[in-house]
């Protein structure tokens, strides 16, 4: 995949853009980002925020190695599949996307 192709597939799955990175934020407090997905050169990381408020690398994987997995329809090889609450975060993201978007 591509930086393009993972932006896109984050932003259209509840992921929004925060300080310039592609952020998944806390249920509770939608205006602090807890996962962030950034994008370097040759590589994409996952990084998870610890309770102290500092950023963990979780994942670093190439562009290259990352592929789509149709069934489940999220990136393989950032180490996704590995958080058992990830699927019901960015499920709760992009539902407060969607909602937020009838009171308007």
């Amino acid at each position: 995949m591509t930086r393009e192709e993972l932006t896109h597939w984050a932003l259209g799955n509840g992921w929004r853009e925060m300080a310039g990175v592609l952020c998944l934020t806390k249920p509770s407090n939608p205006a602090e980002a807890i996962v962030r997905l950034v994008f370097k050169a040759t590589v994409a990381t996952v990084e998870v925020k610890k309770p102290a408020g500092k950023w963990e690398k979780f994942a670093a994987t190439a562009y290259a190695q990352i592929t789509m997995d149709d069934e489940h329809e999220r990136p393989l090889g950032l180490g996704f599949e590995k958080i058992p609450s990830f699927s019901m975060l960015m499920r709760d993201n992009k539902d407060r996307q969607v909602f937020g978007k009838f009171g308007k």
